[in-house]
């Protein structure tokens, strides 16, 4: 039985000081009972000597510090595992809240998960359909690889996580493959609205669901993810699935951070982010990957809301520098009614290499993508130029590259957040588009690809 302690001298906001304690250990989780016999969870975040500082998992309210008691139960905090939680929806300390049984464990997993060795890393190399064409033909996502998606307040970044989660698939195998989906710091609506979504398509079913809403305590949000991570790696490594680890928002995630590390009158860094952030931030995501000796594998899309439009903020700044890429959503996109309102030119995916070609998606697919990301940035700057001096300074065949720019942004980048492109209508989508230009403009592809798809506009 854990010994108790009536020691507690003092709370404030999530935390509370114990003195006179011995043989605690760090991060190690403790059990308030308060006097009307309610219990709350905690870990201990500090100790100096027989001082322990701890962290409230939830409110301090209530706790009389005279009349409450504490123990200390030895271990870390765990998470119950089985394959039974594909379907069920979890809180963010992966407590069941769809109303269903409690899962019977088939074990319990330290939520600190164990660091992946790098020698036994393998290379990120197989593509995900995701059925979103701005991705899946210009930023390619690889099975193993981390690639957040940078969104603004008031974009949908919650429909296009939603839509991925729904659609995502490994091609070509019969594998397993799974999402689990962790949301931090979102409304109830928000919430219900990725319930309801997953619900109606049957993505439920190959689904873990974690949510954390706004309005729980900010203690809880920082164990959100590490809990989704979790019964991640058991799907993956234990259980050889494909998993899709999808993360909304870093953002409050981070806050959250801030807030603990305020309360305990840390040094801030940048913009009062504690300056461990980009370790914290690390720990999470360095926790996907694929490994030597294990079929399964963990990718992974955070996504992040950037404050004031910002990329150089301390959040997608790190984010950029642990992960391979970013998908950048734009705000005049979304003005004009594109959706997704994904800005294909400053995304990028460093792997999208790896996960492309014959084999894996189709021959034509490097050229192709290369030669639309030319063509719209032409496109792009033909259109500025018709905006300064007028439609009558462009060449012919500069107007051709600013129609070619107002249809890839209306037929490939925006299609709905229903509407499941395979990879092969994607790049159809593509060749049609790239018609709009004389075939001497395409000196991006090989005249193989040329005399098998290019169409001569009659």
């Amino acid at each position: 039985m854990p010994k108790e302690y009536r020691t507690i001298s003092e709370v404030a906001g999530p935390l509370m000081l114990v003195k006179g304690v011995d043989g605690v250990a760090y991060n190690e989780l403790g059990e308030i009972e308060l006097k009307s016999g309610e219990r709350r969870r905690c870990r201990v975040l500090e100790i100096d000597g027989t001082n322990v500082l701890v962290q409230l998992f939830e409110s301090g309210a209530g706790i009389n510090l005279a009349e409450s008691k504490i123990r200390f139960l030895g271990k870390q905090m765990e998470l119950a595992v089985s394959e039974d939680m594909l379907g069920r929806v979890f809180d963010g300390l992966g407590r069941p809240i769809d109303g269903g049984p409690s899962i019977i464990p088939e074990k319990r997993v330290d939520v600190g998960g164990v660091p992946m060795n790098p020698a036994a890393r393998r290379y990120p190399q197989e593509f995900i359909q995701t059925g979103v064409s701005a991705i899946d033909g210009l930023n390619t996502l690889v099975r193993g690889q981390k690639l957040p998606i940078f969104s603004a307040s008031g974009l949908p970044h919650a429909e296009l996580a939603a839509q991925i989660a729904r659609q995502a698939k490994v091609r070509g195998t019969d594998e397993e493959f799974a999402v689990v989906f962790a949301a931090m710091g979102i409304t109830f609506e928000e919430s219900d609205y990725f319930v309801q979504s997953f619900r109606e398509t049957g993505a439920i079913d190959r689904t873990v669901m974690f949510s954390n809403l706004a309005n729980d305590p900010a203690i809880e949000r920082i164990a959100t993810p590490k809990m989704a991570l979790t019964a991640a790696e058991y799907l993956a490594f234990d259980k050889g699935m494909h998993v899709l680890v999808i993360l909304t928002d870093i953002t409050n995630y981070a806050d959250a951070l801030r807030e603990v590390s305020a309360a305990r009158k840390e040094v801030p860094g940048r913009r009062g982010y504690p300056g461990y952030m980009y370790t914290d931030l690390a720990s999470i995501y360095e926790r996907a990957g694929r490994q030597e000796g294990k079929k399964g594998s963990i990718t992974l899309i955070p996504i992040l809301t950037m404050p004031e439009d910002d990329k150089t903020h301390p959040i997608p700044d790190l984010t950029g520098y642990i992960t391979e890429g970013q998908i950048i959503l734009s705000r005049e996109l979304h003005r004009k009614g594109v959706v997704p309102p994904i800005d294909v030119l400053p995304s990028l995916s460093r792997l999208k290499d790896k996960g492309i070609g014959e084999g894996k998606t189709r021959a034509d697919h490097s050229g192709t993508m290369n030669q639309l990301f030319s063509a719209y940035a032409r496109g792009k700057d033909c259109k500025e130029l018709m905006v300064i001096l007028g439609e009558a300074a462009l060449t012919d065949i500069d107007k051709l590259y600013a129609k070619f720019a107002d249809e890839f942004e209306k037929q490939y980048v925006s299609q709905g957040s229903e509407t499941d492109r395979s990879i092969e209508e994607t790049l159809d989508i593509g060749w049609k588009l790239l018609s709009i230009l004389p075939r001497s403009e395409l000196r991006r592809i090989s005249d193989e690809f040329l005399d098998k798809y290019y169409i001569e506009e009659k």
